[in-house]
């Protein structure tokens, strides 16, 4: 990356740290059982993962969840299997402004809607996912942990060893909300 881009992301940054600032929210820690609608924000740079996402959506359909998920996509065309998926949208590098701020109406409706769980696969720390994930007003926010926890736009942090695996991930990410067992998650009943 050059100094003209790592410039720009800083300054995306700084925007995004601005926008942050002025959101209040508190977690709401609920167990898995209580869990109605789910936000997925998922890098698809790779598009054999998809597959796996899929089988996701279909398993917590069968549970009566209702899953979304969004995508960013760095390329110029999206490949022909994310297109027409009505659970699935997907922005591309050209939606980008400047900052590496989306700009997408469907990024838009994306954080502003009030999923019961956010769940984070972004796991090359793409800045336009970190962007949606961390403005983004779901209850519970899931994603990997990093070296600087104190910054983290995460509720729930889950340790893992790289490379890391998307089903070994969302695997991990089911048995830890299976096994909360909070306040919140008691009033929610």
């Amino acid at each position: 990356m050059n100094i003209l881009s790592k410039l720009r992301i800083n300054a995306g940054k700084s925007r995004l740290s601005v926008k942050m600032a002025r959101i209040r929210r508190k977690p709401l820690y609920l167990n898995l059982y209580h869990i109605r609608t789910i936000g997925i924000v998922w890098d698809a740079s790779r598009p054999e993962d998809f597959s796996i996402l899929t089988r996701f959506h279909q398993h917590m359909a069968e549970q009566n969840r209702e899953v979304t998920i969004l995508g960013f996509f760095p390329g110029k065309e999206l490949p022909d299997r994310y297109t027409a998926i009505r659970y699935f949208s997907c922005f591309k590098k050209n939606e980008l402004n400047f900052f590496y701020c989306p700009v997408n109406p469907d990024v838009d409706s994306f954080i502003n809607t009030k999923f019961d769980l956010l769940i984070d696969i972004n796991f090359s720390n793409l800045f336009p996912l970190l962007y949606a994930s961390s403005l983004s007003q779901a209850g519970l926010k899931v994603g990997l942990a990093d070296d600087k926890p104190e910054s983290s736009p995460f509720d729930l942090m889950i340790s893992m060893t790289s490379p890391v695996a998307i089903d070994k991930y969302l695997e991990q990410v089911l048995y830890y909300l299976e096994i909360i067992n909070s306040e919140s998650a008691k009033k929610a009943v």
